[in-house]
């Protein structure tokens, strides 16, 4: 017999397979490349470059700088070629001054390895209308994957991009489906397509993308478009959708939500079918995330879409336009002087006066603003006309 390794299994033909037992690995985590590195990699790669431990030192928390800035791999080859890197140099100054004690720092990476390879900042956790974070699993390990959708005036027409394969077209005519049929229940109008084109886009084009796991994503991201729900930016999720909703299991679970650990995000969906598979998982990591098991997209949309935003915003306006000052009539807020200057000119109070009397022009018609916004000009008059009735 012979033994074959390699990075992914779907790339081995079909008659090869078949003839083979496959053993899956999963991929390392974290933690576990860090101590790889420094009980295992470094002291390989020092004794190669005839340095010793003394002459260069790569703490701990330097080793995980490196292991996440500069590789993203399943295991830990880059990493051994990166701790390669920084000891060709540091070689280099040991040579040049032989009693050089050298002792890496978070500050100095780049000045041995350049600047990072990778961005790890975490997503902007907001809330999105027509946008949703999905997770998929690579060569590399698992990574996350944002699912955009725009509705435009159109004819009906449905546009995919972001270099998809096959199967995670289909998945997204099969997410279109089911919410065509449910469309009265999600409150939706049926005829929608009749007016609209719908674009799902998944970014960097740059990388191919395929496999099923995506399927409530796109559903979830489709819903919140024709609804105008926003996604809920805390939440990940996976799993392939059916034409009836139903929710079916996904591979990679692991590595999946790692990506989602490793992304700070705090609430996970997964189908119901892979709860079985959460043994596989840390208990450490279990409990950091929350995680909601599903097996309809019925549970997916109350857990992943919040109201619409239009009741909000009505409230807030509701609340604005009450806070606001209301118009002043003359007759409510006429200053107490002019209050007696029209009581010699009719002979009554401003506030009583007979509608036959009331004139166009009347000042008890007229509306001003609040006192805050009238100048002091207004009321000169007033005050001039005072004094001398004082005076008189």
């Amino acid at each position: 017999f012979f033994i074959c390794t390699g990075n992914v299994k779907f790339q081995i033909p079909r008659p090869l397979a078949d003839r083979m037992d496959i053993i899956d690995l999963p991929g390392y985590m974290l933690e576990e490349k860090v101590n790889i590195g420094i009980r295992h990699l470094l002291p390989k790669v020092l004794n190669e470059h005839g340095l010793t431990p003394e002459q260069l030192k790569i703490p701990q928390s330097v080793m995980q700088h490196i292991v996440t800035d500069y590789t993203r791999e399943a295991g830990v080859r880059n990493l051994e070629r990166q701790l390669a890197t920084i000891c060709r140099k540091a070689a280099r100054r040991v040579l040049e001054k032989p009693n050089t004690r050298l002792r890496l720092t978070a500050n100095k990476l780049e000045q041995y390895l350049g600047t990072p390879r990778y961005n790890n900042t975490p997503p902007l956790q907001r809330m999105q209308i027509g946008s949703a974070m999905g997770l998929a699993v690579t060569e590399n390990g698992g990574i996350l994957l944002p699912v955009e959708v725009v509705t435009m005036i159109g004819k009906g027409d449905l546009l995919v991009t972001g270099q998809l394969g096959d199967v995670m077209r289909e998945s997204a005519m099969a997410a279109l489906s089911y919410i065509r049929t449910r469309a009265a229940e999600l409150q939706i109008d049926p005829n929608f397509q009749e007016g609209t084109d719908l674009h799902i886009h998944l970014p960097e084009g740059a990388i191919p993308k395929d496999g099923p796991s995506a399927g409530i994503t796109i559903a979830t991201a489709l819903v919140s478009a024709l609804t105008r729900r926003p996604v809920r930016g805390d939440i990940a999720m996976t799993g392939e959708v059916t034409l009836l909703g139903s929710v079916l299991p996904i591979g990679g679970l692991k590595e999946k939500v790692l990506a989602a650990q490793q992304a700070n995000i705090p609430n996970l969906i997964i189908p119901l079918a892979n709860k079985k598979d959460l043994a596989e998982i840390p208990a450490k990591i279990r409990q950091s995330i929350n995680i909601t098991l599903v097996d309809n997209m019925d549970q997916v949309i109350d857990v992943a879409l919040l109201a619409p935003p239009s009741s909000e915003n009505e409230e807030k306006r509701n609340e604005q336009e009450s806070n606001e000052p209301l118009p002043l009539r003359l007759e409510e807020h006429m200053p107490p002087v002019l209050h007696e200057q029209h009581r010699r000119r009719t002979g009554m109070p401003a506030n009583h006066l007979d509608e036959d009397t009331t004139g166009e022009h009347d000042p008890s018609d007229f509306v001003i603003p609040s006192t805050e916004h009238t100048t002091q000009d207004f009321y000169s008059g007033a005050h001039a006309e005072h004094d001398s009735t004082d005076n008189g």
